[in-house]
């Protein structure tokens, strides 16, 4: 033990450095309030009897802090300044980056930038980012780690599903618009957040956080950027063209049907001034020709080549979720759950229509040919009970036997 603690002196174990790793792995910086809620929730209800939030929050947090003390003295994380509320923010080194990835499953060189500097002016849109991934997971309490089941931790548990694990997020992910290395990011994006679980029905999400500080010719020229990426091609490894965005990820070849681009969710943090009231219909107004579809006769819209834009707020996804009406898309006012959102429901309905139409049209074919079928084999008994013959004597019709 005494070895161990020369080797951890504030007595983390794996488990907890693991969880710390996986989390700053895939958010860059947080909190270790943050890594807690993701990492371990059932912290949250096992202290939730201390006097004050300042002590309860102290005693959820300390084995990640811990972990957090451990991993800084083997050069694997660092202190990365604070957030505008006071909490210290934490990162990970190129070494701890490295670490980051085994945990994680994914190469090095896919495991982005080490965020240094983050939190010099206070980190609010890394904050809004890492919150946005926590509203979307909706981390579970594990019951098998709670002493006692009081009715509102079951009440967590009942809860609609998130989407994915932290694994399945990946942040700031540069998507070039030029081919070459050196000027790849100009003219490109950098989505803050990209979210891949086909598992849970979301092959691909792109979402991009704004505090709204921005304008809505601002974010238009970042939807833009996006559609450019998605519509840049490189040759695949058959020596075929495809859009790169195909070759970094895997996705349907159709959403609902429709050949779009991959759907890009803009998520609303109320922190600047930036009124949304104003922003949003601009927005959409400005990105249209990004977005729009070709009305059907079928009361739907075609999609191809289209880039599915859906936005929401941030106070919205952290008490509804993903599960909850809380995705208006460009093209519509009302709200539906997330997967709906970026699908196309209406088309999806009448798809549905025609196939139980086909279905049905092709239960009648197959029961007029059997109805026929019955028809030909009773006209077919009929004649052949007409030329039956019949004996002289006793006038009886000859036997099937004798009859042949």
């Amino acid at each position: 033990m005494a070895g161990k603690r020369k080797t951890n002196p504030a007595g983390s174990t794996n488990s907890y450095r693991g969880d710390v790793l996986r989390v700053l792995g895939a958010l860059k910086v947080a909190t270790a309030d943050q890594i807690q809620r993701i990492g371990a929730p059932h912290l949250t209800f096992r202290h939730a009897d201390k006097e004050t939030p300042s002590k309860q929050r102290q005693a959820r947090t300390a084995s990640r802090t811990g972990a957090l003390s451990d991993m800084r003295k083997h050069c694997l994380s660092e202190n990365g300044g604070s957030t505008e509320t006071g909490d210290s923010l934490r990162n990970l080194t190129l070494k701890g980056l490295q670490a980051a990835s085994y945990e994680l499953r994914r190469p090095v060189t896919e495991m982005g930038s080490t965020a240094r500097g983050a939190g010099s002016s206070g980190a609010s849109h890394p904050m809004a980012v890492n919150e946005t991934v926590i509203a979307m997971l909706r981390p579970k309490p594990n019951m098998a780690k709670l002493a006692v089941d009081p009715p509102h931790v079951q009440a967590a548990v009942d809860a609609p599903d998130g989407i994915g694990t932290i694994a399945s997020y990946w942040t700031e992910v540069s998507l070039p618009a030029r081919r070459h290395v050196e000027r790849a990011r100009q003219g490109g994006a950098q989505a803050d957040i990209v979210l891949t679980a086909p598992q849970d029905g979301v092959p691909l999400l792109f979402i991009e956080v704004d505090n709204c500080h921005e304008s809505a010719e601002e974010l238009a020229d970042k939807l833009e950027k996006y559609a450019r990426f998605f519509r840049r091609k490189v040759k695949d490894t058959d020596g075929k063209e495809r859009p790169m965005w195909r070759t970094r990820w895997s996705a349907p070849d159709t959403w609902s049907g429709d050949r779009t681009h991959p759907p890009v969710l803009l998520v609303f943090n109320r922190l600047g001034e930036r009124n949304l009231d104003r922003t949003v219909p601009r927005l959409a107004e400005l990105t249209r020709h990004l977005w729009q579809g070709e009305r059907q006769k079928g009361g739907y819209h075609h999609y191809d080549g289209r880039t599915p834009i859906i936005a929401t707020g941030l106070g919205n996804l952290s008490k509804h979720g993903p599960v909850g009406p809380v995705f208006p898309a460009s093209a519509v006012t009302t709200c539906s759950p997330l997967r709906e959102a970026i699908g196309n429901p209406r088309r999806e309905a009448a798809d549905a229509r025609a196939r139980e139409e086909a279905t049905a049209r092709q239960e009648e074919y197959q029961a007029q040919v059997r109805r026929a079928a019955q028809e030909q084999a009773a006209k077919k008994a009929a004649e052949r009970e007409a030329r039956r013959p019949v004996c002289t004597g006793c006038r009886a019709k000859f036997t099937c036997e004798r009859f042949g």
